[in-house]
């Protein structure tokens, strides 16, 4: 019996389940989480998704006003986890995962630490999202217009418009055969890449004009506040995308965005060309993937740039 045999038997056995993600989820874990979600009600299970704060702008989603911020389910028979590559880094609940009978990890980081009784983890996949559509298919759950939808979002999101180094051949043809199941492709990429909430377009501004170029012009810095983030009346999600305002730049190698939070300051690296900003998170004890990383840093926002840019240095040709 293969991987996806024993998932699919742990599913059947299970009456109560709980799907769960990453902290400040994207739309690669709103979407898979969403596409598992609605996967299992049509197959005939009633299971919980659990996510505690995400991004407004993934609010279109089919199904996405049953998400739950919290469970008074104590112990699952089984929790599935998705696009998380570590147990530290779910979203506040990760005690769902851990009390759980079961549990199940289907992720995509190159990181993960195989922290499932079950794993089915491919760093290959451009996208959690992608992986979603071979596990349904082998489970014979008909991917219908809205679990697409929901993995369209995914795909969409962490390859950022496919212009991502990690798009393959496969992608493409996943979202061709989407579009024949009826997905609006262009409704959703506008809705995802193209709409932004006016706190995430001030936070752009913000962010623009505090931006440094370092290293001769291969580090991109900036980072934003949480007074920032109060005066412009943020929501969760809306420092999404600031990151990348220093990788667009011409010259530049790695972007650097520090978020400031009351837990610590999140960090954000992004890398163009040669860069594992992977293994300068792991430092942190953080992780991601080779050009797409983030780590939670201990101090003032001037402390944790002065650590993460010495372990970029490192790194830089």
């Amino acid at each position: 019996m293969n991987t996806l045999d024993n998932m699919l038997e742990e599913i059947n056995k299970a009456q109560t389940i709980a799907i769960l993600t990453h902290e400040n989820p994207d739309g690669d874990a709103v979407g898979t989480a969403l596409a598992l979600y609605n996967a299992l009600k049509n197959y005939g299970k009633n299971p919980d998704i659990i996510i505690p704060e995400y991004p407004k702008i993934f609010e279109f989603l089919p199904r996405a006003d049953e998400i739950k911020k919290e469970s008074a389910i104590e112990k699952y028979d089984l929790a599935i986890s998705v696009d998380c590559a570590t147990m530290r880094m779910l979203n506040g609940f990760s005690e769902y995962f851990e009390n759980a009978k079961m549990k199940i990890c289907i992720d995509h980081h190159g990181t993960n630490t195989m922290y499932g009784d079950i794993n089915f983890v491919n760093p290959a996949a451009p996208a959690c999202a992608q992986i979603m559509i071979i596990i349904l298919e082998h489970f014979k759950i008909e991917i219908t217009q809205e679990i697409g939808t929901c993995i369209l979002t995914g795909i969409i999101t962490d390859t950022g418009g496919f212009k991502y180094s990690g798009v393959t051949a496969e992608t493409f043809e996943f979202v061709a055969w989407l579009l024949n199941k009826g997905v609006n492709v262009s409704k959703v990429y506008k809705q995802v890449l193209q709409t932004r909430t006016r706190p995430n377009f001030e936070l752009n501004r913000i962010a623009t004009n505090r931006l440094e170029l370092l290293e001769e012009g291969r580090v991109a810095y900036t980072y934003i506040t949480e007074e920032d983030e109060k005066k412009v009346g943020a929501g969760s999600g809306d420092h999404e995308g600031i990151v990348e305002i220093g990788r667009d730049i011409e010259g530049v190698e790695v972007s650097v965005f520090i978020r400031e939070t009351d837990k610590g300051c999140k960090v954000s690296l992004r890398s163009n060309e040669y860069v594992n900003v992977s293994d300068v998170c792991l430092f942190f004890e953080g992780g991601g993937h080779i050009r797409a990383a983030g780590a939670l840093i201990q101090g003032t926002i001037e402390q944790v740039k002065e650590k993460i840019l010495y372990q970029v240095r490192a790194q830089l040709k």
